[in-house]
């Protein structure tokens, strides 16, 4: 398929970004600290704070830095699990 938008290679690329981030420290061990906030039942919350967050720092704190982009797509992307979760129990 020819995406008219790099769809394919931003997809390819969010995906090394967030492989990445299960290398930093504070994703090591078992649980990480998002796991506990999903477990506790504020998960949905947590991610849209998080987005509304890197969203408004955006072009501030670091510039038009991509990081902030690919931050709020990864929490996009774990509140998606979120609400598939909390479907599949409803």
């Amino acid at each position: 398929m020819n995406y008219k938008f790099n769809e394919d290679k931003i997809l390819n690329e969010v995906k090394a970004y967030i492989g990445n981030t299960y290398d930093q420290h504070y994703a090591n061990g078992k649980y990480q600290a998002t796991d506990m906030i999903i477990d506790s039942g504020y998960g949905e919350g947590f991610c849209i704070g998080n987005i509304m967050k890197y969203a408004m720092r955006f072009g501030k704190k670091n510039g038009k830095d991509n990081k902030d982009l690919m931050k709020i797509i990864h929490y996009a992307i774990i509140a998606l699990y979120v609400n598939n979760k909390e479907q599949d129990n409803g």
